[in-house]
């Protein structure tokens, strides 16, 4: 089976990266992505593991396609759509796309093309030739629950610590840490930090050895203390991270040429050329009108011609039809071609009856209801 699992050099070196898209925005769209996936799921009665699941797709998606060639909501929308089927809690493709267009604004569910629906289905036969078929993900939740029965303490603070934890996975969907560890330390590293928020202490817990010095030992060994933190730091980003003003959507792959701006002094006008990439607002004009790639009838982008068509010769209509269209059909034929049809005798006497006669009925029969002599 394929490996899943990435350190942060990689990740920061994705597709999207070497699609000039910065990492920071990159790692908004995928939040963006994530959260309404999550949303989407939720409306729709959705469980944990199906949204989950779709989360994950939608990750390891993008460490194989740029946010510049596929649009993350059309995207969302697929891996959701798969997440159901996997997860044996199927929804409709076209119930999906419903619930979506009550969440987006109409720029962005114009990023679903002309055809919505066969945008989605279409980009499903991508994700799972992405995904390499590998449908089954594992989540922390399960993990989660089997740890916390084997803790001993108060019962009161080890519940607070139980939900607290959840929560914090829920929000992990929205990082790369589904991309970088596997569940089992999720789990252990996020109970870690909701047992240090709710100041529940661990007494004793079960299956302990003398080698174990703490109580994650006896699930997941070699743990470090740097590693736990770095994995709550990252959930812990979250919460402390404040929005920046950066477009809602990738700009275009190509750069729009310096437009002249003509200025008026008392002499003479002087027209100059000004970089719009170096201007603040962005106009419309100078955009692609389709930033992202399509799969259905959406036309392409169109730009002005620079260069005339060639014209092109047309050949004028045939005044006659041709000569072996015009030529009368040939006189003579062969033999097997031109004969009489082959003659059969009559038939005489009447035809032979469909059914055969019934058979005669038995000599001295007798009814059953008379004794025998």
């Amino acid at each position: 089976m394929p490996g899943w699992y990435y350190d942060k050099k990689e990740i920061r070196n994705s597709p999207s990266a070497q699609d000039a898209l910065d990492f920071d925005t990159e790692m908004r769209y995928r939040k963006e992505g994530a959260r309404f996936i999550i949303d989407t799921g939720s409306k729709m009665d959705l469980g944990y593991n199906t949204t989950a699941t779709g989360v994950v797709y939608f990750h390891r998606f993008y460490m194989f396609h740029s946010f510049r060639q596929f649009p993350r909501y059309v995207t969302a929308c697929c891996c959701l759509f798969l997440a159901g089927k996997v997860e044996e809690t199927p929804k409709k493709c076209k119930d999906i796309i419903k619930t979506a267009r009550g969440l987006l604004s109409d720029e962005k569910f114009a990023t679903f093309g002309m055809d919505p629906k066969e945008e989605v289905m279409t980009l499903e036969r991508i994700l799972l030739q992405t995904i390499k078929f590998d449908l089954q993900v594992e989540h922390p939740y399960s993990y989660l629950i089997k740890y916390a029965k084997c803790l001993k303490g108060d019962k009161a603070k080890l519940q607070k610590m139980v939900q607290m934890a959840w929560t914090f996975v829920n929000d992990s969907l929205c990082t790369t840490l589904a991309l970088q560890w596997e569940p089992e330390i999720i789990a252990v590293a996020l109970m870690y930090l909701a047992g240090k928020l709710s100041k529940f202490e661990v007494l004793d817990w079960s299956g302990r050895n003398p080698r174990h010095l703490r109580w994650w030992d006896v699930f997941v060994e070699d743990v470090t203390m740097d590693l736990l933190e770095d994995i709550c730091h990252q959930v812990l980003d979250l919460y402390s991270s404040q929005p920046t003003a950066v477009p809602d959507s990738p700009p275009p792959k190509t750069q729009s040429a310096p437009t002249p701006t003509k200025k008026s002094n008392n002499d003479q006008d002087k027209i100059e050329t000004s970089d719009s990439s170096n201007n603040k607002a962005i106009q419309m004009t100078d955009m692609a009108p389709y930033q992202y790639q399509t799969f259905t009838t959406a036309p392409p982008p169109t730009y002005p011609s620079v260069y005339p068509a060639p014209s092109i010769p047309v050949t004028p209509h045939l005044s006659a039809p041709p000569p072996h269209i015009s030529a009368p059909p040939p006189s003579v034929f062969p033999q097997f071609v031109n004969h009489p049809p082959p003659t059969f005798p009559p038939v005489t006497g009447a035809a032979p009856p469909f059914y055969p006669p019934a058979a005669p009925p038995p000599q001295n029969q007798r009814p059953f209801y008379q004794p025998q002599p």
